[in-house]
């Protein structure tokens, strides 16, 4: 039995076919950083088609638009840190705004504290205390103070907090949260 004939390692290159179904799949995809994506007439240095056409000068090829930066969005809430948490303890720190959530529903208290963290952004507050209670009639706690923490957490929120945690006993303890609020954008 005698061997298939050997392919020779020649490069060939893509049809227009091929390139036309190779850019309807990429299409979605996007460069590095650093990196431009080649518009689909423009054909690779080396292909055939390329090389026929080598004795015209190429058109210069337009610098890459200027990108218009994007504001980056905020990172998630963190904890609040020891030192920060001991200076309110202490009365080092002031508590420049309060909300009480009690006997609110759900999306009242959702609403509530959304509106109230806006303004008191607004108004240039940097820390405030959200008070959800302790939820001492069910065993795992109370609705708002399960809740609380994620509604701080969630991505529309990200622009008003930068960190959250459990308040001191002499601000309301398990059944309030420390709030560190954000700068408005452009205020520094």
């Amino acid at each position: 039995m005698s061997d298939p004939p050997r392919e020779s390692r020649r490069s060939r290159f893509l049809s227009r076919e091929e390139i036309e179904l190779w850019n309807k799949v990429t299409a979605d995809v996007r460069p590095s950083r650093g990196r431009r994506r080649r518009s689909p007439d423009e054909q690779p240095v080396d292909s055939p088609e390329s090389k026929k056409g080598a004795a015209a000068p190429a058109a210069p090829t337009p610098p890459p638009a200027e990108k218009k930066s994007r504001p980056r969005p905020a990172p998630p809430p963190a904890e609040i840190d020891h030192r920060t948490r001991t200076k309110l303890r202490r009365g080092r720190l002031e508590v420049e705004a309060r909300l009480d959530l009690h006997g609110l529903r759900q999306s009242e208290a959702q609403t509530a504290l959304y509106d109230f963290l806006r303004r008191a952004q607004a108004g240039g507050a940097r820390m405030a205390i959200v008070v959800t209670g302790k939820g001492v009639r069910s065993e795992e706690g109370g609705v708002l103070r399960r809740l609380a923490p994620m509604w701080l957490s969630s991505p529309a929120m990200r622009d008003l907090v930068v960190g959250f945690g459990e308040a001191a006993r002499n601000h309301g303890g398990e059944g309030a949260l420390y709030v560190q609020i954000r700068r408005p954008r452009g205020v520094k």
